[in-house]
C-alpha cells in the first residue's frame, strides 16, 4: 500500500501565504498524479489543483493565479504553495495520489489510490 503524509496547514490571516507538503511512501512503482483537494463545512470535497505524471497541471478556476502545485517525482512528494489566501480557502486540504505499487516483485504491480490524513488551513478575514 501507499501512503501519504501531509504537513504544512496552519492558521494564516487574510492575504497570507501557506505551503503544504504531501510525501507518498510505500512500494510504489509509478505515480500517475497527485493532487490537493479540500472540503470546507458542509461543502462537497472538490478538486484544488492537480499535476499528472506528464507534468500538467490543472487549477480550479477560484486558485487560478494564486496557488501553484508542483512535484518532486524523486522524493515523490506533492507541494501546494497558496498565496493571496482568502477566508474562503479555509478548509480541510487532502492530498491525493494515485498510479501503481509493487505487489511481491518488480514485476508485479497493482493499482492504488490513496488520501492523505488532511491538514487545516483557517483563513481569519
Amino acid at each position: 500500500q501507499v501512503q501519504l503524509v501531509e504537513s504544512g496547514g496552519g492558521l494564516v490571516q487574510d492575504g497570507g501565504s501557506l505551503g503544504l507538503s504531501c510525501a507518498a511512501s510505500g512500494s510504489i512503482a509509478s505515480i500517475n498524479a497527485m493532487g490537493w483537494y479540500r472540503q470546507a463545512p458542509g461543502k462537497q470535497r472538490e478538486l484544488v489543483a492537480v499535476v499528472t505524471g506528464g507534468g500538467t497541471t490543472n487549477y480550479t478556476d477560484s486558485v487560478k493565479g494564486r496557488f501553484t502545485i508542483s512535484r518532486d517525482s524523486a522524493k515523490n512528494t506533492v507541494y501546494l504553495q497558496m498565496n493571496s489566501l482568502k477566508p474562503e480557502d479555509t478548509a480541510v486540504y487532502y492530498c491525493h495520489a494515485r498510479g501503481t505499487y509493487y505487489k511481491g516483485s518488480y514485476l508485479n504491480f497493482a493499482a492504488f489510490g490513496s488520501w492523505g490524513q488532511g491538514t487545516q488551513v483557517t483563513v481569519s478575514s
